[in-house]
């Protein structure tokens, strides 16, 4: 087998996520191919590349040679494809590269940028604010709108010009409708303590700091591993709960609810490579959260509540 790019970007996949898991469900594969495709690659080098741990994946030395040599390979073959897609449509008008994780917020910034700029924006998401950094630093993109969960904090590349948009949004519960706490206006945790909760493990941070607030709360309930979309759908049938953006508008058979006591943070962040750039681009990210976050009624009493 000859290596090429391709399996050189998934061993840093591996690498920057630490889980075969998380990195095939980031390049879109599945994991047992991606697997194989590990083993075809360890025996093409001579050798493990990682360790199988129960924490997850971590590389051996040879495979710390490998990794030190690859990533400069993969960032270069991203910033050629990124610099010549840029130069086929150039003739469309000046484009804004955005990362984002996310955010209600996304649709109305979009709209402003597009308006008063003239810009048009390319959207990339992505459920990892890290991957979103790195792939700033690498010029990739030009402006990274990412979240940081409290107690789990970014690693943010040198170099980076950053603005903080919210200090700390607070995250609230969705629950079923007909949830015995959904008649409250503000959710006790112990009133959950019966319920399944799902996380989705590939948001950075969020597997630990929902695990810590529900310790906290003197609470082990069972936990199942989705992302957003699959904890909406299993909240509609009334088989989960799960965290949510204080923002997140219910429907007819979901409910969204503070938590009493507010014990789960984030820290919302604009992120650019100078701040020249972060300059004309961020007063429409602010007027745009501020427009959703008065849309959202139980935000909105919660910002009226403390002032904000």
């Amino acid at each position: 087998m000859e290596l090429e790019v391709r399996h050189l970007r998934a061993l840093c996949a591996i690498a920057d996520t630490g889980s075969l898991h998380r990195a095939a469900r980031q390049l879109g594969v599945a994991q047992p191919s991606l697997s194989t495709q590990l083993k075809r690659i360890e025996q093409e080098l001579g050798g493990p590349l990682f360790r199988r741990e129960r924490t997850g994946c971590r590389p051996t030395p040879l495979g710390r040679i490998v990794l030190g040599r690859a990533r400069p390979l993969v960032a270069e073959m991203r910033s050629l494809v990124a610099e010549a897609r840029a130069a086929a449509t150039d003739d469309d008008g000046p484009q804004l590269r955005i990362g984002s994780t996310a955010s209600r917020a996304l649709a109305g910034w979009l709209r402003r940028l597009r308006s008063r700029h003239r810009l048009e924006p390319v959207l990339q998401m992505d459920v990892s604010a890290n991957a979103l950094l790195r792939t700033l630093a690498d010029g990739r993109l030009d402006v990274a709108f990412v979240h940081e969960v409290e107690g789990c904090p970014l690693r943010v590349p040198d170099g980076l010009a950053v603005r903080v948009l919210v200090e700390r949004e607070p995250q609230f519960v969705s629950l079923p409708a007909d949830h015995p706490a959904a008649a409250h206006s503000e959710v006790q945790l112990s009133d959950l303590a019966e319920d399944r909760w799902m996380i989705d493990p590939t948001v950075d941070g969020e597997w630990d700091a929902v695990h810590r607030m529900l310790r906290a709360a003197g609470l082990n309930p069972r936990v199942l591993h989705g992302d957003y979309h699959t904890a909406a759908s299993l909240v509609a049938t009334g088989e989960v709960v799960t965290v949510c953006q204080p923002t997140c508008q219910p429907r007819p058979e979901m409910a969204v609810r503070r938590i009493h006591g507010d014990p789960l943070g984030v820290r919302l962040l604009l992120a650019a490579r100078t701040e020249e750039e972060l300059e004309p681009v961020f007063p429409e990210l602010w007027e745009a959260y501020a427009e959703v976050a008065l849309e959202a009624p139980g935000y909105r009493e919660w910002l009226d509540r403390v002032g904000a």
